[in-house]
């Protein structure tokens, strides 16, 4: 296979630095980069595979969580949740072993073999409310707020652990990042507001 002109390399380059660095194939190719062309930066070290269909400029700077970037932009219909959200946050002190995304119930699980993903399915008011978009490597993507991201750790504590959501809340709450009752509101759309109750009584 020949390799791509110059000036296709070029203008590649300019399109994933527009784009902060991350491309998903769909987007390059509907900008007029051909595929043979990406496989060429691919293999000549240009850019990096992040997941399947999402590269990385070398030149550029990684994203601060190139994993939940890349899932992010292979499922856009899902919001970063739990850990990874307060990861996002900087609160805690838990690293996520798995990018942890929201989906609604009734939606198919994407494959997706790299990086691992974690899902947690939500009801529609739950998965709706408290969300809010953030612009990362040129795509907006949606993470969960804090006192939403607090309420759902109490809703998921048998599975991410008890200690988790006590200490996330402990931090929001003497940080100034949420307020009880911005929680509170969200624990009643959860049902776990009588499950949150008593530590935030024994916080005030």
């Amino acid at each position: 296979m020949p390799s791509p002109s110059d000036n296709k390399i070029r203008e590649a380059i300019q399109l994933f630095e527009k784009n902060s660095g991350v491309l998903r194939t769909a987007q390059a190719t509907s900008a007029g980069v051909q595929p043979r062309t990406l496989y060429w930066m691919r293999d000549n070290g240009v850019i990096d595979r992040l997941s399947r269909g999402v590269f990385h400029l070398r030149s550029f700077p990684l994203p601060s969580n190139p994993d939940a970037t890349a899932v992010m932009k292979r499922i856009p219909k899902a919001v970063l949740c739990l850990v990874s959200a307060l990861e996002y946050f900087e609160i805690g002190t838990q690293i996520p072993s798995a990018v942890q995304i929201a989906l609604p119930k009734g939606m198919q699980t994407p494959k997706i073999d790299r990086p691992r993903i974690k899902v947690f399915r939500m009801s529609d008011k739950s998965f709706t409310e408290g969300v809010m978009y953030i612009n990362v490597s040129g795509a907006e993507i949606a993470v969960f707020n804090l006192a939403k991201t607090v309420a759902d750790c109490f809703k998921f504590r048998n599975r991410i652990g008890l200690d988790i959501a006590v200490e996330a809340l402990q931090e929001v709450i003497r940080k100034g990042k949420a307020s009880p009752s911005e929680i509170m509101r969200y624990a009643k759309v959860n049902r776990v507001d009588s499950v949150i109750r008593p530590y935030i009584e024994a916080l005030l």
